[in-house]
């Protein structure tokens, strides 16, 4: 059974996500796609506005580092980068939902700037969740980088910055036009989102297909 945080802008809510695995019909060997369109997965109405210039077909994981569910993830996700085809690139975006929520999505900026994103990122899952260390409050997160050899008062700088505002703000209107309600959420270059996902393989295994219907549309 695949968990996610679900939450709704002011209020997390932690839970179950109950769904059913899609089955095929035994005596039925007709090509059928392997995910549903309103089931696994769901097309977004709006386009996305790309970020980046590339030209990437862009895989998104919605997330956050307050989300246990995140952290169970955090394995396949790094596996699930280093199999993505050439012409996809793997990004992160951390989901400002609460006041709970924002310290961390500032704490991903702020390690993005510092250059220790890469180095810090699955270590922070791990204290947190595996070691539980006290990682919630500012003061708990930026103790948590200093011992991961950045200085602190350039780490405050960095997650109190007006850029770090701006982009959260940006982050909090993009994922409301994604319908993004839980993490982690996968959505494929602005036109999918994952939706009702039994497991993290499953969900895995929805990114690479969707990716797959990307490539061969662009002629790829």
């Amino acid at each position: 059974m695949f968990k996610t945080a679900r939450f709704r802008l002011t209020t997390l809510l932690c839970g179950l996500v109950l769904t059913s695995a899609c089955s095929a019909a035994g005596a039925d060997t007709s090509a059928k796609p392997p995910f549903t369109d309103g089931n696994e997965y769901v097309t977004l109405p709006a386009p996305y506005q790309r970020d980046s210039s590339s030209g990437k077909i862009e895989v998104v994981e919605v997330f956050s580092y307050a989300c246990i569910h995140c952290a169970e993830f955090s394995p396949y996700a790094d596996q699930l980068r280093k199999d993505l085809p050439p012409g996809v690139e793997f990004k992160l975006v951390p989901a400002p939902f609460n006041d709970s929520w924002v310290p961390f999505a500032r704490a991903y900026y702020a390690a993005k700037k510092l250059g220790v994103l890469e180095k810090t990122h699955d270590v922070l899952f791990q204290k947190k969740f595996l070691d539980q260390y006290p990682i919630n409050s500012p003061d708990e997160i930026a103790n948590f980088y200093a011992g991961e050899g950045v200085n602190k008062d350039d780490f405050m700088k960095a997650f109190n910055s007006p850029e770090t505002d701006a982009q959260i703000k940006k982050d909090l209107a993009l994922i409301q036009s994604w319908g993004v309600d839980g993490t982690p959420t996968i959505v494929v270059d602005g036109k999918y989102r994952s939706n009702n996902i039994k497991d993290f393989p499953q969900l895995v295994a929805l990114t690479k297909w969707l990716v797959q219907q990307e490539l061969s549309a662009k002629g790829k």
